[in-house]
């Protein structure tokens, strides 16, 4: 619980006489075991101090308060509510909150003139550490789990909450330990605890204001300035998406982007696979270990994956190609998506296909914007890197799906990071 004098713990019964009787309020309805929790309060505390004077600061424990919760349409946590005059103003922040979009919704509240005020009494903070790893995903976790048991003071950043890709994925089953399938967001959790309780910070869900590589300097949330001796870029990849209607809303419900992952889920089901490089027919190929039918989509009028793979997949009974047809919706029915809308290039007609689920093969693309300019890249544009994870600036580390490599997967990341993090520890001196 915070010592801040600032913020207030209420419950349901003091609701009505503290937030619906003061001017100006802000709610956050928070939960134990939360990791979204935790790196909100990590931000609420200090703007406390800046906005506390203006603004009454309030967090009620969810779990023990759940008839107001529903009462106000209060789903998960954490959840902010802004007040204004007993009325809900704003907007309705929840999961992993940005500072700046907490700022954004104060400084609606307030006076220009005091808002002025306000932001140059910001005080800004600068901290030193000996490890900065960039990037909250299996190889940045493992790397700071190795470091933080070293001794070495390790700081932990990421735009969103940690887990990465793996936070989304279904069940993972070939996770060396867990002999019985275990859920992403737990497998991740469990990481990030584990690198916590070796005494790694973590600084989640926050804004780059700035990065210097070569000086080794971020600034996160336009306030603190954090260099580092080392830098690890575990920033990952991300699937190249579609830009398809239902793809981003349903990702996960139906809609996958790791055959390996999910594939084992869909047996004796029917699947559509979208692309025709060499990653959509050879992993439809595993798909049809599993799955009763595959159906191929392709926007192309003849495949791009090798020969042999396309030999392969051409001899498979349970796959079939739809060609030069592009996927126009991704349509969902109760829990996972059933149906895909897909548009006839030729003719323009639309088709309707009816599935169990989606696989979406059109290639990964590395988290590297605000950094490629740095590094020297493969041709594929990840980060090259030698056997010990150095890349060709000096102090500066890459692991995981953002380096240069053939295989991507859980299992790879971790021991890239364990690398990595071997290899600084010697640097440094660690333990």
């Amino acid at each position: 619980m915070s010592t801040n004098d600032r913020i207030r713990y209420i419950s349901e019964a003091d609701f009505e006489t503290t937030v619906l009787h003061d001017s100006l309020a802000v709610v956050d309805f928070y939960s134990t075991e939360c990791p979204p929790c935790e790196a909100l309060a990590a931000k609420f505390e200090p703007l406390s101090e800046v906005y506390g004077n203006d603004i009454a600061f309030y967090k009620i424990f969810r779990q023990e308060n759940k008839a107001l919760a529903s009462k106000l349409g209060v789903s998960s946590s954490p959840t902010l509510l802004f007040y204004k005059n007993g009325e809900i103003i704003g907007e309705r922040l929840s999961g992993g909150v940005k500072r700046s979009e907490i700022v954004r919704n104060l400084e609606t509240m307030l006076p220009t003139e005091r808002v002025e005020s306000l932001r140059a009494g910001v005080k800004q903070i600068s901290t030193e550490c000996d490890v900065l790893v960039l990037g909250a995903g299996p190889a940045g976790l493992a790397t700071a789990i190795y470091t933080a048991q070293a001794k070495l003071h390790t700081i932990v950043i990421d735009k969103e909450l940690p887990g990465g890709q793996v936070k989304v994925t279904h069940m993972v089953s070939n996770y060396p330990g867990f002999s019985e399938p275990i859920s992403g967001y737990m497998l991740m959790h469990h990481m990030a605890e584990q690198a916590k309780a070796a005494g790694a910070e973590f600084r989640a869900a926050v804004e780059v204001t700035s990065l210097d590589l070569p000086g080794k300097t971020i600034v996160i949330d336009g306030f603190e300035t954090i260099t580092a001796k080392k830098i690890i870029i575990a920033t990952g990849s991300s699937p190249r998406f579609l830009g398809v209607k239902g793809e981003k809303e349903y990702k996960g419900q139906g809609i996958s982007y790791c055959a390996t992952c999910d594939a084992k889920y869909y047996e004796g089901k029917d699947v559509v696979v979208i692309g025709g490089g060499n990653s959509a027919i050879e992993e439809s190929l595993f798909i049809t270990k599993f799955a009763r039918t595959v159906t191929v989509v392709h926007q192309f009028a003849t495949l791009q994956a090798n020969k042999t793979a396309q030999e392969k997949a051409f001899a498979n009974p349970k796959i079939k190609f739809i060609f030069e047809h592009e996927p126009r919706e991704f349509v969902k029915d109760g829990t996972s998506v059933r149906k895909v809308i897909v548009q006839d290039l030729k003719t323009g007609d639309l088709e309707t296909i009816e599935c169990d689920g989606v696989f979406i093969f059109a290639g990964m693309t590395p988290n590297i914007e605000e950094v490629q300019q740095y590094f020297e890249l493969d041709q594929w544009g990840y980060i090259k890197t030698d056997a010990t994870a150095h890349t060709n600036i000096k102090d500066i580390y890459a692991v995981g799906d953002v380096a240069s490599k053939p295989f991507r997967q859980i299992t790879t990341a971790v021991s890239d990071g364990t690398i990595a993090a071997i290899t600084v520890s010697k640097e440094l001196g660690g333990v």
